[in-house]
């Protein structure tokens, strides 16, 4: 951990504490690059998304009822281990 001292806007920092729900000015600090670093880790796994080719051919029938995404198997399943 790094130790500074450094001069805050303190209507941009209550603002922050606000967004973030924050305590403190270290934690709203804190919270705020933790929130920056996300957003790029976000945007990089966005942009490799959209690197790749993909087919999306027939998927809009997967997705229907019997279509192989029919949660209801799970529920029988559920309730036929609960039941050994």
């Amino acid at each position: 951990m790094t130790r500074i001292t450094v001069d805050v806007n303190d209507e941009w920092l209550d603002a922050a504490r606000e967004v973030l729900g924050t305590d403190t000015k270290v934690a709203t600090i804190n919270a705020a690059l933790h929130a920056f670093a996300l957003r790029r880790q976000a945007r990089e796994i966005v942009s490799a998304f959209d690197q790749v080719e993909m087919d999306f051919t027939d998927s809009e029938e997967a997705w229907r009822y019997g279509g192989g995404r029919d949660l209801g198997r799970l529920v029988e399943d559920a309730r036929d281990s609960e039941a050994a």
